[in-house]
């Protein structure tokens, strides 16, 4: 049954995190009617291998690849902050922008990454533990608050409420997300990253392995799962 139309907002530090986290149930909630907003907080502009490739060309590449995977997946808007790769930090000036960006947008689902050292390598990505403490931060109080960030207040945006956040790459789930329907699509999503998928067949066969262990308990053949925080009203 598909739940309540609701807008979704996803948190991650890199273009193609959130394929990787969340694309299957990121098209299941569009097709549901839900409205997904994507903010990306860094530029990418690290992810290469290649010794002919530059920061700033780079950077260019991914900020497409992450609008294309978007559109793949229905997503409705894509906002990027442009922070440098491998370099966030905790700073004023990105919580008052995350912040921005939840009260401009409204979100009832905040999606964000794993804010904790786990043992998932991709889960215990430096950027993506600051990634995730900076949206949570924002949820709760920074967002809720008219006296923080009181400029903002000046351009119009009030305090806003998210009523639930979903954690990805969570070891012991509360979320398990069917997507043994969208999962082609997930797959079709993260081929547009292509500046950073190297040998697809290696990649698409781990995805796919991933996600059918995640649906195992359940008895779905594919499923994406996450820790889910309630927010009191």
């Amino acid at each position: 049954m598909a739940e309540s139309k609701r807008r979704v907002m996803v948190v991650v530090a890199h273009p193609d995190d959130a394929e990787f986290g969340c694309g299957g149930s990121v098209a299941k909630w569009v097709r549901e009617g839900n409205e997904v907003t994507y903010v990306i907080l860094t530029n990418g502009d690290k992810g290469s291998s290649d010794r002919a490739m530059t920061a700033e060309r780079l950077a260019k590449i991914r900020e497409q690849e992450q609008l294309n995977a978007a559109l793949t997946l229905g997503v409705k808007r894509v906002r990027f902050l442009r922070y440098p790769d491998g370099e966030l930090e905790d700073t004023r000036e990105l919580r008052r922008d995350v912040t921005t960006e939840i009260r401009r947008w409204r979100p009832e689902r905040l999606v964000i990454q794993n804010p904790f050292r786990t043992l998932n390598p991709y889960a215990s990505h430096r950027d993506h533990r600051i990634a995730a403490g900076i949206a949570l931060d924002c949820v709760y109080p920074l967002a809720r608050d008219h006296l923080s960030f009181p400029e903002l207040l000046a351009q119009g945006l009030e305090p806003h409420k998210v009523r639930e956040v979903y954690l990805m790459w969570w070891e012991n789930p509360e979320v398990i997300v069917d997507i043994t329907n969208t999962m082609d699509l997930k797959l079709k999503a993260l081929t547009c990253h292509a500046s950073q998928m190297g040998d697809w067949a290696s990649v698409e066969a781990r995805v796919r392995e991933r996600a059918a262990e995640a649906g195992k308990a359940r008895g779905f053949a594919y499923a994406e799962t996450f820790n889910r925080i309630v927010i009191p009203r």
